[in-house]
């Protein structure tokens, strides 16, 4: 593989240590283009959690997107690496997918008869180690997990970026790692439209059979529900997609996922985010919008908007019932909307016709993930500014 220049003169060391094994490397050993360059004072971490075929990857699409926008480069894989590598690098963010700490591959959890969701498969103390020397600013040697082969593949260099995504089963399960998290998201499908949307997308792209995916949800269950499912309740923000309430049980023609419940769960407190809200912050809103400024057909459209509590903490919550028949319609629902951390009018709007191919862009799934993105750019924006205002105290002079 023939290599690729740096732009930067550096020799960086990049130390990575796995289990038994030690090995140090110079940056310009890595055949592939590096990410951006991070701010001052450190890279922004950002966690977005969910089970396997929850929406994850459309989640990352819509937020490298906003964080991006303006710009003609499209979040892509590092050029020139290996094939498989898990990473994507944007103009502003780099993504990696915490697949890459598996401790073991393929061939090793069945002989050891766990899955990728059960802890003892996975490296949370290189995790750790990783993500904190990122977020202070140093590069690293990250491992890769090949999800054609099932193995281990050789390290590719990650150097700090502005923002960080980390995206997988665990970015919430480690206390330590957690506590390196500036934002974080959880994706929560209930399980019968989990079920369809992991059908629709591992028959239609990997060729599985209907009975393999049902074995296969069946035999994660148990692990997603002691190891997965509780980050729930370290999140910043959940999007929880839930059958609809607009078709009573007896009339559903049986196909999950046609008409969604969207619940956007935003945690009060949290430093740099502000909860959006509908018409009346803090009020308990009840809207059907449909009419002559927005097109419904058969069940329609309710928004709501209401304070709850969220695994004892105090929170706000929007939620949307039904789809939207014309897309740029939107913008009469926008309007209603407060807080979206948008930078003109009609951006959300503008951001859901841009991607109106991608999955759940006319309901509840695509509306909120573009929200949460446009406030993480926010949050983004803050701390950046935050740490400009308040540079780091120089050393005393003797």
């Amino acid at each position: 593989m023939a290599a690729r220049s740096f732009s930067s003169a550096s020799t960086t060391t990049i130390l990575l240590r796995s289990g038994r094994w030690r090995r140090t490397m110079r940056a310009a050993a890595f055949p592939f283009r590096v990410s951006c360059s991070a701010a001052a004072g450190g890279t922004v971490v950002i966690g977005l959690a969910a089970d396997s075929g929850c929406g994850k990857t459309t989640f990352v699409r819509r937020l490298t997107s906003v964080l991006g926008a303006g710009t003609a480069v499209a979040a892509a894989p590092p050029w020139g690496g290996n094939p498989g590598s898990n990473t994507l690098l944007g103009d502003a963010a780099t993504v990696i997918c915490l697949d890459d700490y598996h401790s073991l591959d393929r061939a090793g959890r069945k002989e050891r008869g766990v899955t990728a969701l059960d802890p003892r498969a996975n490296d949370f103390d290189l995790m750790y180690r990783q993500l904190k020397a990122i977020k202070e600013g140093r590069a690293v040697a990250k491992p890769i997990y090949n999800h054609a082969t099932g193995l281990l593949d050789p390290p590719e260099l990650i150097t700090p970026p502005k923002i960080l995504v980390v995206e997988g089963l665990h970015p919430m399960y480690d206390e330590r790692v957690r506590g390196l998290l500036d934002f974080s998201i959880y994706l929560d499908i209930s399980s019968d439209i989990k079920f369809a949307w992991k059908i629709q997308r591992d028959m239609a792209e990997r060729g599985h059979s209907l009975e393999s995916i049902k074995a296969s949800i069946e035999a994660r269950k148990p692990d997603f529900d002691a190891y997965i499912d509780p980050q729930k309740q370290y999140a910043d923000a959940v999007i929880e997609v839930l059958p609809t309430r607009l078709i009573a049980a007896a009339d559903d023609d049986g196909d999950e996922g046609k008409v969604l419940r969207v619940k956007l769960i935003m945690k009060e407190g949290v430093e740099h985010f502000a909860p959006a809200y509908l018409f009346d912050e803090g009020s308990t809103i009840s809207w059907i919008p449909c009419g002559r400024k927005l097109s419904c057909s058969y069940p329609g459209i309710k928004f709501s908007y209401f304070p709850d509590t969220y695994f004892g903490h105090e929170v706000s919550v929007l939620e949307m019932d039904g789809k939207f028949d014309k897309l740029d319609e939107l913008i009469y629902v926008e309007s209603h909307l407060s807080n979206l951390s948008t930078k003109y009018y009609g951006e959300v709007t503008q951001q859901m016709l841009k991607h109106a191919d991608f999955p759940g862009s006319n309901n509840g799934t695509g509306l909120f993930q573009t929200i949460v993105g446009l406030k993480i750019r926010d949050l983004y924006e803050q701390v950046v500014a935050e740490r400009a205002a308040s540079p780091p105290a120089l050393a005393a002079v003797a």
